[in-house]
């Protein structure tokens, strides 16, 4: 098994999320991925500037305005805002990101893994809690 596939099951078990990237549009991933996992009972906190809600949820400008510290953060961002994500996260000791294809980049990646942050990507959250 690689890295990558350890870190995707070990993210999995985990149970507080946050989703930068969420909004209140329901055709677009940061929607669908926040209420997946809100509906496979995982404590999950929208990051959104734009929105003070997602639904019925408390909506964060930044992860660290959140009231809890997460296990995983899901990245619904272009890559040029992914990298502020991976500084925030390293400063914040946030162990995961889960990159949603197309958020981040080769420079991307090895800044969070020169932060020694577990990461995944090229794989989407929707579809690994469906083969879960």
């Amino acid at each position: 098994m690689d890295t990558i596939e350890k870190n995707k099951i070990e993210m999995l078990k985990k149970k507080k999320w946050a989703v930068v990237g969420a909004t209140n549009n329901e055709s677009k991933y940061g929607y669908k991925i926040f209420k997946k996992l809100k509906e496979n009972d995982y404590l999950v906190n929208p990051i959104n500037p734009k929105y003070d809600f997602i639904g019925d949820s408390n909506c964060y400008a930044s992860l660290k305005e959140l009231p809890v510290k997460p296990d995983v953060v899901d990245v619904v961002v272009p890559p040029k805002v992914s990298k502020n994500v991976i500084e925030e996260a390293n400063k914040l000791d946030i162990e995961y990101l889960w990159f949603q294809p197309g958020t981040v980049d080769a420079e991307g990646i090895e800044l969070a893994e020169d932060y020694g942050i577990k990461i995944v990507f090229h794989d989407c959250v929707l579809v690994a809690l469906d083969n879960n």
